[in-house]
This record gives C-alpha cells, sequence and structure tokens, in this order.
C-alpha cells in the first residue's frame, strides 16, 4: 500500500541535511520511496554525494558458504530450507573443516574481504559452535579474512565462544518489521531475533543485519527496519530483494521493479549514511540491467551464488565495478593478485579497445 506524502524532490537538499549531520525523518524515508520514477537519477545522484563522502568510490565483495543446508525446522515463508518448503534443495549436515576452508580458500581467491559461514536451523548446537570455532582460528591464521557468522539463535555462551575464536561478525536478518512478522514466520518471534542481536553486541561482537524486500510489506514495514537497525548501530546492512523459490510459501511473488529496488537502497543510504549497505540476494532477478546502478548507494555486495541460488559470475561482477570506475577493497596483497589475474584473463570490452574505460584499481583495506 502507497501511503501519500508530500513529494521532497529537491534530493540535494536531503543530502545537504545529511552530510550536515542531521538524520533523515520518517516521513522523508517515505517520501523517497514514493518517489517518481522520473526522479530516480537525481535521488541516486544525491544519494551517492552521502556515499561517496563516507566510502568514495569503494566497493567491498563478501562470499557467502552455506555450512548447513536444509532441516531446518522453522517455517519462514521466503526460505527454501524451511520445513514446509518443497523446494528441490540440497540438504546436509554441518559441512567438514576441509570444505569450509576450501570455501575460505575460493573467498580469498574471489577477492572477498570476509567470509560469511551460514548454517540453517533455529540455532546451532554447542558441538557445532565449537565446529565452527575451530574452523575459524584456522581461516584467520591462513587467510586473514573477515569473519561473520550466520547460525541462526544464540546463547550469550555460544556468542562468547565464536568471538573468543576469532568471529568478527554475526549476522542475524530481521527480515521485516516488527508490524508484518506474523505474516513470514510463525515458530519464531520477531524478538527473538533482536535478542540474538542484542547478545551479539554484549559480548563484543559486530552486527549485520538486515531485512527482504518484496514479501508483501507496506512502505511503513521497510521504514521501520531501517529505524530499527539506526537503533542497533549495526555495522553493516544487508539489503536482500525477494527471490521467490518455487517450492516456498512465496512461490510465484515477484512483484519488485528495479526502479522501486534503488529507491529502498537510496532511503536505506540516507537513514545510514556512514554504515556499510550491501546489495544481497535477488539483486539479478530484481534489479536485472539496472544491478551497477545499486552500488551508487550500496557499497558492498556478494560476490558468487547465495545459500541455495546462483548468482553471477565474480568475473561479472568485477567487470561490474570496473565500469562504473570504482575500486574494489582487498585486505592483503595475494588477493589483490588474484583479482588482476582474473582481470586480465577477461576479454577486452569496446570501450577498452578504444581506450576510452576507467581502469579498476585495488585499495588497501582500511
Amino acid at each position: 500500500m502507497v501511503v501519500a506524502t508530500q513529494a521532497c524532490s529537491d534530493w540535494n537538499a536531503l543530502a545537504d541535511q545529511v552530510l550536515g549531520g542531521e538524520e533523515i525523518t520518517r516521513e522523508q524515508a517515505l517520501s523517497i520511496l514514493n518517489s517518481d520514477d522520473d526522479e530516480l537519477l537525481s535521488l541516486l545522484a544525491a544519494t551517492f554525494r552521502v556515499r561517496r563522502e563516507h566510502f568514495g568510490k569503494q566497493v567491498q565483495l563478501y562470499y557467502l558458504k552455506n555450512a548447513k543446508s536444509g532441516l531446518c525446522p522453522e517455517d519462514c515463508g521466503y526460505c527454501s530450507q524451511a520445513a514446509d518448503s518443497d523446494a528441490p534443495i540440497e540438504k546436509y549436515a554441518m559441512l567438514n573443516e576441509a570444505k569450509l576452508l576450501d570455501g575460505a580458500r575460493q573467498a580469498a581467491e574471489n577477492n572477498a574481504r570476509t567470509y560469511c559461514i551460514v548454517a540453517s536451523g533455529r540455532g546451532p548446537s554447542n558441538r557445532e559452535v565449537t565446529h565452527v570455532s575451530n574452523v575459524v582460528r584456522k581461516i584467520k591464521d591462513e587467510y586473514g579474512l573477515h569473519i561473520c557468522c550466520c547460525l541462526g539463535l544464540l546463547s550469550p555462551e555460544q556468542a562468547t565462544e565464536l568471538k573468543d575464536a576469532g568471529v568478527d561478525r554475526i549476522n542475524h536478518n530481521l527480515n521485516t518489521s516488527r508490524n508484518f512478522y506474523d505474516d513470514i514466520c510463525s515458530t519464531h518471534s520477531y524478538d527473538d531475533r533482536l535478542d540474538t542481536l542484542k547478545t551479539a553486541r554484549d559480548v563484543g561482537l559486530e552486527l549485520c543485519a538486515g531485512l527482504i524486500v518484496g514479501m508483501g510489506e507496506e512502505y511503513n514495514d521497510l521504514i521501520d527496519v531501517a529505524f530499527e537497525l539506526k537503533g542497533l548501530n549495526v555495522e553493516s546492512i544487508p539489503v536482500n530483494f525477494l527471490n521467490a523459490i518455487d517450492g516456498t510459501r512465496l512461490e510465484g511473488k515477484g512483484d519488485l521493479a528495479p526502479q522501486f529496488c534503488l529507491k529502498t537502497l537510496c532511503m536505506f543510504r540516507m537513514v545510514h549514511p556512514s554504515t556499510e549497505i550491501r546489495v544481497a540476494g535477488g539483486r539479478e532477478v530484481n534489479l536485472r540491467s539496472m544491478q551497477a546502478m545499486s552500488l551508487y548507494a550500496a557499497n558492498s555486495l556478494f560476490v558468487s551464488d547465495y545459500l541455495t541460488t546462483a548468482g553471477q559470475t565474480p568475473q561479472e561482477d568485477f567487470r561490474m565495478v570496473r565500469d562504473l570506475g570504482f575500486e574494489i577493497v582487498t585486505g592483503d596483497a595475494k588477493v589483490a593478485s588474484l583479482l588482476n589475474s582474473s582481470e586480465q584473463d577477461m576479454p577486452a570490452s569496446s570501450c577498452e579497445k578504444s581506450g576510452n574505460c576507467v581502469s579498476l584499481p585495488i585499495a588497501d583495506a582500511p
């Protein structure tokens, strides 16, 4: 449902407000979502001013490893791994050490600075937490990657063990607003998710928490999530766009326009000017030919595949960043070398042949 509001067509004035340190209001956030498509380029240009102030033209890459697939007792309507899903996905218990280490190697080779270890289920067993912790120590020693774990609901003791092993960040998405949450899940609550985020913060872990856009929520639900995350002071926000997988409860739902996806990213950037915002799952399906424009608001993305769905190739992602004239942030010289090798193997585009393309610089992570 679209709620009428006064247009806020002077997007540069809004950017000036944010750059001046003044937070935007809910009404201004709503005006972004309600804006006319004809204003999109002006909105993106103003949003990019905010993004550039805090992140320049840098892009962080994340790499996902589905450490445990399916076998989940929860009933999240969007998820192919849910108990009530008929999606034909691979199902397996927690991967062994060798496979998780191999995923870390692939992350480094794909120039990802952060390796995300994700496991299905309501929450991990103590044995699974110990297994992940042991692997994380070896990943840190061998690759030096930033580690984010998404393991479900955590106890304080489990969060502490992960922190002590070297895990940097916990991902636990809110997914939608408190008001809409019962429409997508009945086996755990919105407050369960908030409690895990607070537990992770209490032991000193960084927080990664975001949402899924396009599940039938209203504009105000998206704004609720944006401001809830601001109150939590999260370090990273993945913005997913529903990829309605056959066999899930939301199968067949696909009413997102790429223009609205971009407006949503702009709204999140204006609410969170200095927070990492990642264009995440569903970008290929929903943004389609407009994917590159998302990086005028977001400053990071997942490279390669997602949990149970395929993404575009790392080479295509590198090309997209390069064609924008943006720079990939890498954590060490070895990874930068791998990226350069990958770039040399890619066929030249027509603009490169003419000498009119901007080359892809490599920046060391701060």
